[in-house]
């Protein structure tokens, strides 16, 4: 009987050596992480990363495969060790401010690793070239929002299954690498659907070569950079993009023609450059939903009829352009356009704005134009139009609200409606759930839309955006709250988000590790018209 009883004490000691023990060069990797960090989580107290297990540390036959601690308040570097766990599938260490530093060489010898996250840190210098040792990254949301400064190495043109490369909101100087018959470029990430490089300090021309019809691009974001010389007319062979911005650069000479090609495309920005020429036709690009050719310098050209026959288009900018000539009554008409903007051009002659008016059109700003004659019937249009600094302003319209200056929509100050909560109040660090009005710590922060395709707030978008969070979250009902959307400086739609934890009042460990990583993996989709986050 005492040697059964020792034979089993023997099996059950083997046994928890087996469910706990976590690969050497693994513990020892992370033992060094924790060595150099602070705040980290109360569980890597514990010995065995593995059979703790500590939180946010995913382990699979005793090897380290995923560690996800985005927005885990952590401080710190990045240690040499980081490139131990060869195992490695998954890496997320988004938004923790604090951690800063360069990104250690080592980071190239995860040769599985298939998720790198690293936006909304602190990290510093230049890319190292290790990185383009990754084999097979599907998901490189790299290092936007950080401080990485210097150009961009050719070598990551050898990320060839590369589906997501977002660098936006550095320092990243020069020009956008190509290859040559000694280096690679990003011309050869063809299967990339994401190329998110706004907002940082790229200069020169882009080179004709880094577009070709072998390119499955979808999101091509570059505003806000430095870059000139004219829009590469090899653009136009990129039949699957869907956002095109080339906005607040300094590109000049004349849009491609081949632009008309991208029929695929819903939203447009031009704005902001020093474009020239006949203005561009978009005639072909029926998909539009959203087109900004503002503050370029193209010839003076009548309104083109085709404006008025996009059958998506619901917002139309063209301020401080060439425009002349009446507009086609028929430009509102469009039950899908409930937004134009065209301000400061050179339209005039009569517009007619008493009958076939669309229902849906809410703003037609023509401001500072030459509009000599309105015909107009409140009951046909009743909604915002702004006629200040056109002669008609000055005799039979000048009393009417036409001609004030335009009120901030009512709307933009939108926020989750608390109303049946009452008169309950909560204390400074805690807030009321929308969906119990009891108190809670919620996970909360800003949501940031790089394209949206409107340009005024919606209610019925934001409705939507809460419960596409909260069924893309898998959280309960009314647990989303949303308050002040505005669009930033850049026209960027910012959104401050609250999520609420169901039952109790805060979200456990795993719960914020869930979260953070269905957002910084953009597994969770906003509405289709609020465009990439």
């Amino acid at each position: 009987m005492q040697s059964l009883v020792l034979f089993l004490a023997v099996l059950l000691a083997g046994i928890q050596v087996i469910c706990s023990y976590t690969d050497p060069g693994d513990s020892a990797a992370l033992q060094s992480l924790k060595a150099t960090w602070q705040n980290t989580q109360p569980s890597w107290e514990k010995d065995d990363p593995c059979g703790a297990p500590w939180d946010g540390v995913t382990c699979n036959d005793s090897r380290v495969s995923a560690l996800s601690l985005s927005t885990r308040n952590i401080a710190g570097s990045l240690s040499g060790n980081i490139g131990s766990p060869t195992e490695l599938i998954s890496l997320d260490l988004s938004f923790n401010r604090e951690l800063t530093g360069p990104l250690v060489p080592q980071l190239g010898d995860l040769q599985k690793l298939t998720t790198l996250i690293l936006a909304g840190c602190g990290f510093t210098g230049e890319i190292p070239d290790e990185l383009s040792k990754l084999s097979n990254p599907v998901f490189l949301a790299l290092i936007s929002d950080n401080y990485f400064v210097g150009s961009l190495p050719p070598s990551l043109g050898k990320l060839s299954q590369l589906f997501w490369l977002d660098l936006a909101g550095n320092q990243f100087s020069g020009t956008i690498p190509v290859s040559t018959d000694s280096a690679p470029g990003l011309d050869l990430l063809l299967d990339a659907k994401h190329f998110r490089l706004n907002k940082n300090l790229f200069s020169g021309s882009i080179p004709e070569k880094l577009f070709s019809a072998d390119m499955k691009l979808t999101h091509l974001v570059l505003d806000n950079n430095q870059l000139s010389g004219p829009i590469p007319s090899t653009l136009g062979l990129v039949l699957t993009l869907e956002v095109l911005r080339l906005d607040n650069n300094s590109f000049s000479g004349e849009v491609p023609a081949s632009l008309n090609n991208l029929v695929n495309v819903i939203e447009l920005n031009l704005a902001y450059n020093s474009l020239t020429g006949l203005f561009p036709d978009l005639s072909k690009m029926e998909s539009h939903t959203f087109v900004d050719l503002s503050n370029n310098y193209f010839s003076p050209t009548d309104v083109p009829d085709w404006l008025s026959n996009l059958p998506w288009l619901s917002t139309l900018i063209v301020e401080n352009g060439s425009l002349q000539g009446p507009l086609p009554k028929e430009l509102f008409s469009s039950p899908e356009l409930p937004f134009v903007k065209l301000r400061n051009n050179a339209i005039n002659g009569t517009l007619n704005m008493s009958s076939n008016i669309s229902r849906n059109l809410e703003l037609a700003n023509l401001r500072y134009n030459q509009i000599s004659l309105v015909e107009t019937n409140s009951s046909e249009y009743a909604n915002t139009l702004v006629l200040l600094g056109n002669p008609v302003s000055n005799n039979s319209l000048a009393n009417t609200s036409y001609c004030q200056p335009p009120q901030q929509p009512a709307t933009s100050n939108y926020s989750t409606s608390l109303a049946h909560c009452g008169n309950n109040s909560c204390p400074h660090n805690q807030m009321l759930s929308p969906q119990s009005c009891n108190c809670a710590f919620p996970y909360q922060g800003k949501l940031y839309f790089k394209a949206p395709s409107f340009r005024e707030i919606n209610v019925t978008l934001f409705q939507d955006l809460e419960e596409s969070l909260r069924t893309g979250l898998d959280l309960a009902p009314h647990s989303v709250f949303l308050e002040n959307p505005f669009f930033n400086i850049d026209n960027y739609l910012e959104v401050q988000v609250a999520l609420f934890p169901s039952p109790g009042n805060q979200f456990n460990g795993s719960e914020i590790t869930r979260i953070g990583l269905d957002l910084s993996s953009q597994i969770c989709k906003p509405p289709q018209q609020l465009g990439p986050y």
